[in-house]
């Protein structure tokens, strides 16, 4: 049997066919060749439209359908992993009422942070382990307040990944881990927040079903079996979050475990056994995908929204036409530190680590007849990793302590650079393992259609590439970011 794999990224999707039998990869595909663009209505807006998000998938699929000949025939079940937060409404004949109000979109965030005064900041960390801020539930609450019109036809909303499940089965589910990063799901009740509905004003009735994550969340539509050549009667047998899904994908399903990435936005992800939360809602805590009531399982969440988008900004800007591999060799070739140069690479919405607070991207002491090129892009290399250290030094106040990070050699990673200047910075060892978003959901879909009998039995052991450890320029980075944290200090 062959497994599918869908990752619904902001940029793109990528699709990927596993073998079962093997676990190995046979094939993968990104669509579109162009990165998927944002519509920014207004300041901090950011939206997509859902119906976009599909027709990707569907060319996504098709695409990997001519490259991969008889074992596309042999895809025995499905596995979504989608970008997080993202709102998708739709009424009761399953059509889509409005664009996706997408994870990085800071308009809701005053309607969070009043309804986290007014449930009680101890209360809601306590049962929702988070501040109801810019997440899904707040977003839905702008849509109540500000498109009444298209709040009155809503039937059910929806996380990103569970709209891809609708388009391809009909039936829409949702679960614990998706509900919680929607900031609807009551930890303590172990069910849809009352205080949550009641304040916002909502009815029950717009949530789907709740199921497992591995689970039959509906089989494929016929008329889509046909169109895109997907075996009749097959399932989407998992859904969960890109961050989540990381997670699964690197192995990272107990408590101490701790998983990376650095794509569009950058997160560190840690798993934990406790519902714990941070005071001021700096970072976050969602149901991992083995959540249960009797062996919580708790991914607590550092996000930062301006990572990899930083670097693609400024490879548009200044280095248009080089690629990525072009711009790390030369950000090589300047020293540590570049020179004095600093980046403060904020400027996609609000984060969550300043509190909900709106910093945008910084380029500090730039000299003219000194910084080139080449001291750009180290600069914002450096940055985003100082940015990381700034994290980690939230989850270390909170008492998790994080002894090496998983995370897989792909985007930011895949820089030298970049990656020195994290684990230094850090003061934390990387192991990087040949792993994606797709190939995760795969072996999803794979624990959820019973291949694999759990997850350690999907992932086994398999050994990381490399493992990047602190050098002898621990200190220098140290000193470095605490330059660079005064910076940014004048704008928090």
């Amino acid at each position: 049997m062959h497994l599918l794999g869908i990752d619904l990224g902001t940029s793109f999707v990528k699709a990927s066919i596993v073998d079962a039998a093997t676990k190995q990869t046979v094939n993968s595909v990104n669509y579109p060749d162009t990165e998927v663009p944002i519509t920014v209505r207004k300041p901090d807006w950011a939206e997509q439209s859902p119906e976009t998000w599909w027709e990707n998938v569907q060319s996504a699929i098709l695409k990997l359908k001519e490259k991969s000949g008889k074992s596309f025939a042999d895809i025995g079940a499905i596995g979504i992993a989608y970008q997080m937060h993202g709102l998708v409404c739709v009424d009761k004949d399953q059509n889509v009422l409005r664009d996706s109000i997408i994870w990085c979109d800071s308009r809701a965030v005053g309607i969070g942070n009043e309804a986290f005064a007014t449930i009680g900041e101890e209360k809601a960390l306590a049962h929702l382990l988070n501040s109801p801020g810019n997440f899904t539930a707040s977003k839905l609450k702008w849509v109540k307040d500000n498109e009444p019109e298209v709040f009155e036809k809503i039937d059910k909303v929806m996380l990103p990944g569970d709209f891809i499940a609708m388009k391809l089965t009909g039936n829409i589910t949702t679960s614990v881990s998706a509900l919680s990063e929607g900031v609807f799901w009551d930890f303590k009740a172990n069910g849809l927040s009352e205080d949550v509905f009641n304040y916002f004003g909502f009815d029950k009735k717009v949530i789907p079903a709740i199921q497992n994550v591995f689970s039959d969340h509906g089989t494929i539509l016929d008329n889509l079996s046909e169109k895109l050549g997907l075996p009749k009667g097959i399932a989407v047998a998992y859904k969960a979050g890109d961050q989540p899904n990381n997670a699964l994908s690197l192995n990272v399903f107990h408590p101490g475990e701790v998983a990376a990435t650095a794509g569009t936005s950058g997160v560190i992800y840690a798993v934990t056994d406790q519902l714990s939360s941070d005071r001021y809602s700096r970072i976050n805590g969602f149901a991992h995908v083995n959540y249960t009531i009797e062996t919580p399982r708790v991914g607590i969440l550092l996000n930062i929204n301006g990572v990899g988008i930083a670097n693609s900004w400024i490879r548009k800007m200044v280095a248009a036409g080089s690629s990525y591999e072009q711009m790390n060799v030369q950000a090589e070739q300047v020293a540590v530190g570049a020179e004095g140069l600093k980046m403060l690479p904020f400027g996609n919405g609000a984060e969550r680590m300043f509190r909900n607070k709106t910093v945008q991207a910084q380029l500090c002491d730039v000299q003219f007849n000194i910084h080139k090129e080449a001291h750009v892009f180290r600069a914002v290399q450096e940055g985003v990793a100082f940015a990381f250290r700034y994290g980690m030094d939230i989850i270390r106040e909170n008492s998790l302590d994080v002894k090496v990070i998983k995370a897989a050699h792909a985007n930011m990673f895949l820089s030298p650079v970049f990656t020195k200047a994290f684990v230094n910075a850090l003061s934390v060892p990387v192991e990087l393992y040949p792993v994606d978003g797709s190939v995760g959901a795969a072996l999803g879909a794979g624990i959820g259609v019973g291949v694999f009998k759990d997850e350690k039995d999907a992932l086994g052991t398999t050994p990381p590439i490399r493992t990047v450890e602190p050098d002898s320029t621990q200190e220098q980075y140290d000193r470095l970011y605490q330059g660079w944290k005064e910076r940014l200090n004048q704008f928090v």
